[in-house]
């Protein structure tokens, strides 16, 4: 189906200081959060309309982080681990926190059982306040295994990393059916897993800690999404929601884990992954050139993300135009889309940037698009 959000975002917003004070304080109890959350919510909304955004979210306001959903909805996971990476921090050039313990967002093991609704929570108050057309987040079920599968703990409830991940999958795609048959139009899967197939030193990891072929286990990815994306796709011949992948290679406190352009992995995904859009990052030199967009097949949109939510030096109209007369030598104008390059807070922390800051971005990415496109 024709795309029509061509000012698109990831989704997270920079949560403001009480929300953030709220959560930390053990105090605060579930109706004065919910209150809280409920009031910045139907604040964001209003901005992104007052931008003149066509796709609104809560800002992920509700969570944690981008997939504290699924852990807060399944009973078999122990929060209590954490696991040495390395991070860069955005515009350093320097592995400023090698080995820095992040707490995992859960090490799986029991069986995954599902208690609750992934979205529930959140999508009633969406319908009811938001001024447009609502875009849902989930996490890529890929996200899970290689942080939540840990050899020696988790095969005592799963004998492998593929058994675990097929365990998730109808969790999702149940969700994914949910949001369609509540008339949610568009749904984006958020994929940051992806970055191990295009950056060696991940492949490395996969290949000899996970002890899985990269390419085998790329296959495997692309199936796993396909048959979650399954829930979106009816057979009465109606039309059901846009259904879009965003691509990341980290975005933690300014911060990122991967590198590398998308040719490794460009033919396969953009033609056998059976979205209608790719959300893909392309605001650094550590995205590489727009060549593999050649890969794009027709009917399906690229979101070019131009705009940093790492940085908070802003962007100019002059050089976003350029990128994108660069990347449409490659796929043609009316399959491109324009958005931020990731969420701004992927993590409830959020980035190293200003409210403020965050919404001049988007204010930049809605005037750009209109300088670009006629519908958008």
């Amino acid at each position: 189906m024709p795309f029509k959000y061509r000012a698109d975002h990831v989704g997270s917003f920079l949560r403001p200081p009480e929300l953030l004070e709220a959560r930390k304080n053990p105090s605060t109890t579930p109706e004065q959060l919910r209150e809280i959350e409920d009031r910045h919510i139907r604040s964001v909304l209003q901005r992104q309309k007052d931008l003149g955004f066509r796709i609104f979210t809560d800002g992920e306001f509700r969570r944690g982080g981008f997939m504290s959903d699924f852990n807060d909805s399944v009973d078999g996971l122990d929060n209590a681990e954490t696991i040495a990476r390395d991070w860069t921090v955005e515009g350093s050039g320097t592995s400023a926190l090698k080995g820095r313990k992040d707490r995992l967002p859960g090490v799986v093991i029991a069986k995954i059982r599902q208690k609750k609704r992934l979205t529930g929570h959140e999508i009633a108050f969406l319908k009811q306040h938001s001024p447009g057309d609502i875009k849902m987040t989930l996490p890529t079920p890929n996200q899970f295994p290689a942080i939540a599968y840990k050899k020696g703990l988790s095969d005592q409830a799963y004998a492998s990393y593929s058994e675990f991940l097929w365990d998730i999958v109808p969790i999702f795609k149940a969700e994914i059916q949910a949001l369609t048959s509540e008339g949610v139009p568009y749904i984006q899967i958020d994929a940051p897993r992806y970055s191990y197939y295009i950056d060696p030193k991940w492949r490395r990891y996969v290949r000899d800690e996970m002890g899985v072929d990269p390419e085998q286990a790329l296959d495997e990815a692309i199936r796993v999404d396909n048959t979650c994306i399954e829930g979106a796709r009816g057979g009465d011949g109606s039309d059901g929601p846009v259904v879009a992948i965003h691509l990341c290679r980290g975005n933690n406190r300014s911060q990122w884990y991967a590198e590398g352009g998308y040719d490794p992995i460009a033919e396969k995904l953009f033609n056998q992954l059976n979205v209608d859009a790719f959300l893909l990052e392309y605001e650094s030199e550590r995205a590489g050139t727009f060549e593999p967009l050649r890969f794009v097949p027709p009917g399906k949109t690229v979101v070019l993300g131009l705009v940093s939510t790492k940085l908070p030096d802003l962007e100019t109209a002059d050089h976003l135009l350029r990128r994108i007369e660069e990347a449409s030598k490659y796929v043609p104008l009316d399959q491109l889309a324009l958005s931020p390059q990731c969420g701004f807070a992927s993590g409830m922390e959020g980035n190293l940037l200003t409210e403020e800051q965050q919404w001049r971005k988007l204010e930049l990415v809605v005037q750009t698009a209109r300088k670009v496109w006629a519908d958008a």
